[in-house]
């Protein structure tokens, strides 16, 4: 999911745009509630960009401390859903206090059995590809690998998400026709469901739309 309009809904109500990251969160814990009830089994939230760096310090300094509040007071409720948390990015550009809050969730939720709930955190998928990049270069130059044995089963290993599958359904709010930067290499073809809506305001019965719709589409992955 890439989580777009936090913003735009708080400007529209006049609102400082940390109320509608504010209420971003909200939704947060209701769609990962609602996909362990409809049995989703991997759920990745584009929640920090490499690019959202650029924005204003004050801003960027609001969301790392949203990210780890939301962190410490989501933990019992991951705890009670079983909900084991990951997270994919250049995880040692965040805050040392984020890190160490981060670590934490994923250790305590390690060994949950339900929801995998991924979040995409100063993740890029140029930066993404561009280390995978490095680290087949690093096998090949170890001698732990042959270079006439790359393929895309082996580069996908070296990538962030080597441990998850591709995602079958993107699903994008706010209505903007575009990846930003988003897993570029594991949304090949994924199929894309984008809602007007600004985060804040999707529902549980949104995401239910949004898989339904998902359900009715013929998948041929390039055949007939």
């Amino acid at each position: 999911m890439i989580m777009d309009g936090n913003g735009r809904w708080a400007k529209a109500r006049d609102l400082p745009r940390t109320e509608g990251h504010r209420m971003g969160a909200e939704t947060v814990r209701r769609v990962v509630e609602c996909c362990g009830e409809i049995g989703v089994e991997f759920l990745t939230l584009y929640a920090f960009s490499a690019e959202n760096w650029k924005r204003p310090k004050h801003e960027v300094e609001a969301l790392m401390k949203l990210l780890e509040l939301f962190l410490t007071n989501e933990l019992p409720l991951m705890m009670e859903q079983n909900v084991r948390l990951q997270a994919i990015g250049r995880l040692h550009d965040l805050p040392q206090s984020c890190q160490d809050e981060l670590h934490c969730c994923i250790a305590a939720t390690a060994q949950n059995t339900g929801l995998t709930l991924i979040l995409a955190l100063s993740y890029g998928g140029r930066e993404e590809i561009v280390d995978g990049v490095k680290s087949l270069l690093q096998s090949v130059e170890s001698g732990h690998l042959d270079k006439a044995m790359i393929d895309i089963e082996v580069f996908s290993k070296h990538l962030y998400t080597r441990y998850y599958p591709d995602p079958d359904l993107m699903i994008r709010t706010s209505g903007e026709m575009r990846l930003s930067n988003f897993l570029l290499w594991q949304l090949s073809y994924t199929e894309f469901y984008v809602t007007e809506k600004f985060w804040p305001d999707f529902s549980k019965d949104d995401l239910k739309d949004a898989i339904r719709a998902f359900h009715q589409r013929h998948r041929r992955f390039g055949a007939v």
